[in-house]
């Protein structure tokens, strides 16, 4: 009978005792007047990236349902920007995928390139970033991320301690089934990542979505409970081919 691993064994890193990671990067930014294909293509030609920022607010459409969070109708703030590729692509160097878009970063923009007039300040938490088939970046979407706003975020998942696992070191396999959590998080508790340590998982060990420990504030929105963020799986020998050889 498998066992559910449970995060009071103290095998999972508590993503609570870490603040929200904020980013010491502070992505510049002009405003764009206008949109569409030939502007974007200029912009890109003349090493600029096309990026939007806007804030969404979520509603609970279900009272019954924790997870039933969705976006309303009214969206404001939005904004059409320009960023520099070669800042993007230094903090993308610095920051990798997937830890990118659940890192909050100041954005300040300017009243133009080189300018040293600053029309707004705020904190921005990438939510997509728009690439062609060779991997070049073509325009960024952001989020307003200010105190007190609430998004949702795909959290990655970093497994930590797969060389010391029981389970592993029997002869089974560690499958990690989910590369992520999503969650509902008040922007200045948004974590960049939840590590779960595997380092006494034994054969047929799982960890459950509910184990990470993380800030109270943080509402789960992953669905599927069954279906755990990893496991040891044992490993099975086919006895007659083994007697065949």
């Amino acid at each position: 009978m498998s066992k559910c691993w449970r995060a009071a064994a103290g095998v999972l890193r508590n993503a609570n005792q870490t603040p929200a990671h904020r980013s010491y990067h502070t992505i510049q930014a002009v405003p764009r007047e206008l949109s569409g294909h030939r502007i974007s293509a200029r912009e890109r030609a003349q090493g600029r990236i096309p990026a939007v920022v806007f804030s969404q607010k979520y509603v609970q459409k279900n009272p019954s349902d924790p997870t039933s969070f969705v976006a309303s109708t009214s969206v404001s703030q939005k904004l059409l920007l320009t960023t520099e590729r070669k800042q993007i692509k230094s903090i993308l160097k610095d920051i990798e995928l997937p830890f990118f878009c659940s890192t909050a970063f100041p954005l300040q923009i300017r009243a133009g390139s080189g300018s040293s007039t600053i029309l707004q300040n705020g904190k921005v938490l990438p939510i997509k970033i728009h690439r062609d088939d060779e991997g070049n970046i073509l325009n960024l979407v952001f989020a307003w991320a200010e105190d007190g706003s609430e998004l949702k975020v795909e959290v990655p998942i970093v497994y930590t301690g797969e060389d010391a696992c029981p389970g592993v070191k029997k002869g089974g396999t560690l499958v990690k089934i989910r590369k992520s959590l999503k969650y509902m998080c008040p922007s200045e508790h948004i974590p960049q990542k939840i590590e779960v340590d595997v380092s006494n998982l034994d054969i047929e060990d799982r960890v459950s979505i509910h184990d990470p420990v993380v800030h109270p504030s943080l509402k789960l929105l992953s669905k599927n409970e069954s279906i755990p963020i990893c496991k040891v799986k044992a490993t099975y020998i086919d006895i007659e081919s083994t007697e065949d050889a």
